[in-house]
């Protein structure tokens, strides 16, 4: 029989997970998980109350003797990131999440795992419902919508948490403890325009790019990873030039903060031109295979003839906006000058969406630095203004600035080194954590982000290694006992 990731060790951990799994999470969508979380901690006979914001708030007793110790406060985010293959007939908001083992690793079929960040849910899940850890008081925050505009903290009350310690668990290596951590923005460009009928004698063709890794726009940024969205207006853009070719719909990526890995624009050209498209597309494909060898091995440009739309962009309207595609920065803009091995500043152009009178891109930047924040923020204001659209910021947080004197920090590495007899590594990241929202609703609490290792969150390649969660239980087990 297969073994399946119930039977995996912990399995106090892992059969969390696997509940999770069973629970439609996609951001944006989180009534069912919500549910599930209140329902469980009530069989479990766990205090738990869902707050305004749409938190889940879990409340565990110290173990006997240790009532005075400091209260710690574990924390993960309930949603997931909804990405699957193009083969993939998954629906996120009904469907169950399959799962399967590959060597060391739990991956899920043709789509995002979701141990991003439901390892760190299923963690404190395990923490609560076990009856022989020995730990002083503990609260469990687990928030919503982490993924899109972390709604759960951004809303998180004042009185809600009690805490003096946070343990974020959303972090992707066992043995890494982040103490700081990047800002975002949201930053929306977009323009209503009046459409126009194609040229009589044109045919209509969709261009398809495919194959892409994608990627996590915080952790896998500095990878040189391909991004759909800019590759796809330098195919826009030339077949403008060369073939005449008008533009009618765009649609590529479907998360501000995952590379996006696939991108479809539909065109009008010609009819004499449509061989001199598909030549184009072929000259592509092999010029992206060759500028991104080593990093992406899969990049497929094709074009199709279909049903011609009934409108399509005004030239001049066509024109502005993929030169401002063009032209937008996207991937790293600089790497931290005193830390050169950790990104600072970086922006990821992660949806386009242009049809129905409407051109939208959707892009999320980040930095740690406050001025380099508001740079790239500018920077790309004026990229999109240039083309006469409107350029909106939402769901703005700030850096989590790290404290070198953290005295949870201190103790964890001091509970590392001698559990496991090697030394941690303590670090800043670039990824955007709740900790730096967190901190500002309980500037006195101790915050640090660890968890075990997951690799390529944000893609149907998310993956969760085996013996790095048996390790990281041992771990917490040991840090809630030293607290």
């Amino acid at each position: 029989m297969e073994k399946t990731i119930r039977q995996l060790d912990p399995q106090i951990v892992w059969n969390n997970f696997y509940l999770l799994t069973q629970v439609p999470r996609p951001s944006g969508h989180l009534e069912k998980v919500q549910q599930f979380l209140l329902s469980w901690a009530s069989e479990h006979g766990v205090e738990a109350w869902q707050d305004g914001a749409g938190n889940i708030v879990m409340r565990k007793p110290a173990t006997p003797g240790r009532k005075n110790r400091k209260t710690a406060v574990l924390q993960a985010h309930m949603d997931m990131v909804p990405q699957k293959t193009d083969e993939s007939m998954h629906d996120f908001e009904t469907d169950p999440i399959e799962t399967w083992i590959d060597g060391e690793w739990v991956r899920a079929k043709g789509t995002t795992l979701g141990s991003d960040d439901g390892m760190g849910v299923a963690a404190i899940m395990a923490v609560m419902e076990s009856g022989d850890l020995e730990h002083g008081p503990l609260e469990a925050l687990i928030t919503a919508d982490e993924e899109t505009c972390m709604y759960g903290v951004n809303n998180l009350s004042a009185d809600t948490l009690h805490g003096d310690i946070l343990l974020n668990i959303d972090n992707e290596t066992m043995g890494e403890f982040v103490i700081g951590s990047a800002g975002g923005v949201n930053i929306t460009a977009q323009l209503r325009y009046g459409e126009v009928e194609p040229e009589e004698g044109d045919v209509a063709a969709r261009i398809t790019l495919s194959g892409l890794r994608g990627g996590h726009s915080g952790l896998e940024i500095n990878e040189g990873r391909a991004n759909a969205n800019k590759l796809m207006a330098r195919i826009v853009r030339q077949a403008i030039a060369d073939d005449e070719a008008r533009l009618c719909n765009w649609s590529g990526g479907n998360m501000r903060n995952a590379i996006p890995r696939t991108a479809t624009a539909t065109v009008t050209v010609p009819a004499e031109n449509i061989d001199d498209l598909r030549e184009l597309a072929a000259y592509c494909q092999k010029t992206f295979a060759d500028e991104y060898r080593g990093v992406e091995e899969g990049i497929a440009v094709s074009v199709d003839v279909v049903e011609m739309p009934a409108k399509q962009m005004p030239v001049e309207i066509q024109d502005n906006v993929v030169d401002a595609i063009m032209a937008c920065h996207d991937g790293v803009l600089r790497n931290i000058p005193s830390i050169p091995s950790v990104v600072e500043t970086s922006s990821n152009l992660g949806i386009v969406s242009i049809g129905d009178g409407e051109a939208k891109v959707l892009i999320l930047a980040r930095s740690s630095n406050e001025t380099m924040m508001e740079y790239i923020q500018e920077m790309q204001q004026c990229c999109f203004s240039m083309a006469g659209m409107r350029v909106e910021y939402s769901g703005q947080y700030g850096a989590w600035q790290p404290n070198f004197d953290s005295p949870i920090t201190a103790k964890m590495v001091e509970v590392y080194r001698d559990l496991f007899g090697e030394e941690a590594k303590v670090q800043v990241c670039h990824a955007g954590l709740e900790c730096s929202i967190i901190g500002g609703v309980y500037p006195n609490m101790d915050l640090v982000s660890f968890g075990p290792t997951l690799r390529s969150p944000h893609t149907p390649n998310e993956r969760c290694n085996i013996p790095s969660v048996a390790r990281f239980w041992e771990f917490l087990k040991a840090l809630l006992k030293a607290i």
